[in-house]
């Protein structure tokens, strides 16, 4: 294996990883205990990693090893092999499983080594679309007015008929509001916004382009997903105090103000892959049947731009 280039196979063996998050998750759906989905889903991702033929540096995970036990930024995990770097949440929606509610996955993405962004567990400035459109059709330094309307004119469409995706917080109030004085639509969501970024790259969901803040570890996964799927994607580290700023730094991020293109943020090689935990707009959730545990996972690779949906039946105990 290359520096720059990944074992095909691994395309295939990191699905187990997310579906063992993802069947450890849904156990917990629903129950209104976001922590114990939450500890239940890092627990079985670690098991699984360390039956990979890897060594891997989780370089985006739970928090600093003193915040989390396990899956902690800068730990090392799989049985050996080549060296990859690790971007992973382990449950995407910690709220959504809690509450049963639509689009809580599983997710990670592999790249080879140096090649995902170590961005702290800060705030990210987002906008994203899909693929097909002119470079540079977005950017972060625009109004969400002038980025509507250039995105409207390259997929020749009128602004009244653009759909955007933003989390409903009570920190977009503005941008919502000048979104709807403009005439789009915006889709409201409530947490997951790894889902939304990719929901631009599917004509189905009828959402043409992502715009507000959220995680930036989340920010740097969908930039992952969007190299393997198509699409562009900038974003920017938001700090709300000295604490944050000086634990980025920690990580060598010098220039705070910085705008990331995707690429900045995933490079070379990259595998990404999402296990549903509940039902969503790009997945089924795990379904417990009179044929076992049935899970659904999409894995991409951004080298071939090859997709693959696993739909899988597992045995009671959810083993792999």
């Amino acid at each position: 294996m290359g520096s720059q280039e990944l074992n095909r196979q691994l395309v295939l063996e990191v699905v187990r990883v997310t579906e063992a998050g993802a069947i450890a998750a849904s156990k917990w759906n629903g129950r209104g205990d976001e922590k114990s989905a939450d500890a239940a889903a890092v627990e079985a991702m670690r098991e699984a990693f360390n039956k990979l033929q890897i060594e891997g540096t989780v370089v985006i995970g739970e928090g600093e090893r003193d915040e989390a036990p396990m899956l902690y930024i800068g730990e090392k995990v799989g049985a050996g092999g080549p060296k990859v770097d690790i971007a992973l949440d382990p449950l995407e929606g910690t709220t959504i499983c809690a509450k049963a509610m639509p689009n809580s996955l599983a997710v990670l993405a592999i790249s080879a080594e140096g090649g995902l962004l170590n961005a702290p567990d800060v705030y990210m400035d987002k906008i994203a679309v899909g693929g097909g459109l002119p470079d540079g059709v977005i950017d972060l330094d625009k109004t969400p007015t002038d980025n509507v309307k250039a995105v409207a004119e390259a997929k020749g469409k009128s602004v009244e008929d653009m759909m955007v995706c933003v989390l409903d917080r009570p920190r977009h109030a503005e941008i919502i509001k000048e979104l709807r004085e403009l005439g789009c639509g915006v889709a409201l969501i409530g947490d997951g916004d790894i889902a939304g970024v990719i929901a631009t790259t599917d004509p189905k969901t009828g959402i043409d382009m992502y715009m507000g803040s959220g995680g930036a570890p989340e920010g740097v996964l969908a930039s992952a997903a969007l190299r393997c799927i198509g699409g562009q994607m900038q974003g920017r580290l938001l700090f709300r105090n000295d604490d944050e700023r000086a634990r980025a730094r920690k990580w060598g991020i010098e220039d705070l103000n910085r705008k990331y293109t995707m690429e900045e943020m995933a490079s070379g090689d990259v595998i990404f892959a999402a296990t549903g935990v509940t039902d969503g707009s790009m997945l089924n959730g795990v379904h417990v049947t009179s044929r076992g545990i049935e899970t659904d996972t999409i894995t991409m690779r951004s080298k071939t731009k090859t997709i693959r949906r696993v739909q899988a039946i597992h045995g009671p105990d959810g083993r792999q």
